[in-house]
């Protein structure tokens, strides 16, 4: 799994008030042993911070799935239910949970709007 620490994801300026290295410490423990939770650099989807990207688990692969790009992962309540999905198998495994479908998104490879000072 990664998670978009960079320009604008994790940061104050933009998301003002979000305890953002509480939700990613919320995160990599609630994944376990399940998933690595990795930081990257800019994933170039500005416009949808904080992105996390779920990668699939080996058997989710082999069932043809693919990442699932997630946007404003800014609360407890989606971190949990993030979490709960990688734990229960993630992509190709496990169904998408409610509370994360309206978070689904497909990555432009360009950001249009953020663009720090």
């Amino acid at each position: 799994m990664r998670v978009c620490r960079d320009c604008c994801c994790g940061t104050q300026e933009k998301h003002p008030g979000v305890d953002h290295d509480g939700l990613l410490a919320r995160l990599e423990v609630g994944a376990g042993a399940h998933a690595r939770v990795l930081r990257s650099g800019c994933l170039l989807a500005c416009d949808e911070s904080n992105v996390v990207v779920v990668t699939p688990s080996p058997g989710g692969r082999r069932a043809g799935a693919r990442p699932v790009w997630l946007r404003a992962v800014l609360d407890e309540t989606t971190t949990d239910a993030i979490s709960e999905w990688v734990r229960r198998g993630g992509p190709g495994v496990a169904s998408i949970p409610p509370a994360l479908v309206s978070r689904v998104f497909v990555p432009s490879g360009i950001a249009l709007e953020w663009a720090p000072a």
